[in-house]
């Protein structure tokens, strides 16, 4: 089983609210890792992340400013994934389309989507009647206001517990 890397936005505020849905229909949940919206999944092999590398991504956090956004309502694609959308989106897209100019050998999601929806994932490949039961408990909770002052990278294969912390990225450092 391959090690993998993303780079994600930890968001800490939605886990009293989310965390327990996440944990039931969400496997990355059981991974490790916790409430986030991804930046750039999959990233880099983490075996080939190089200080370079390292040094890129400082820089590149590093020159963007912190900002503040809530999660406002809960959304879904297709029937079996629920997420939240984060407003404003437009700084989760660009600290996204800075990486991907950084490192072009890594889009979002491998390439799969034409556009890239920033999002925090509540259920991923759930049943509908679970989906919409997380959906009408976690609604009356909205909105979430949080900030973003850091970026992670992290890494793990996908089986439960393995995903870990490499390394934090301070925003406008």
């Amino acid at each position: 089983m391959p090690t993998l890397s993303a780079l994600i936005v930890p968001v800490p505020a939605a886990e009293q609210l989310v965390g327990s849905w996440r944990w039931q229909l969400d496997r990355a949940a059981r991974w490790g890792i916790p409430a986030h919206i991804t930046l750039v999944y999959p990233f880099a092999p983490p075996e080939t992340i190089n200080p370079g590398a390292f040094s890129r991504l400082r820089a590149l956090f590093g020159g963007a400013e912190p900002f503040a956004f809530s999660l406002v309502e809960p959304r879904r694609f297709g029937d079996q994934v629920l997420y939240l959308a984060p407003a404003p989106d437009q700084p989760f897209r660009r600290l996204t389309d800075i990486i991907v100019r950084e490192f072009p050998d890594y889009p979002p999601y491998g390439g799969a989507f034409r556009e890239v929806i920033p999002h925090l994932t509540i259920a991923d490949g759930a049943a509908l009647e679970e989906i919409a039961a997380a959906e009408a408990e976690i609604a009356p909770g909205l909105p979430i206001r949080s900030s973003v002052d850091e970026a992670w990278l992290m890494a793990g294969r996908a089986q439960e517990g393995s995903w870990t912390v490499v390394e934090r990225f301070a925003l406008g450092a």
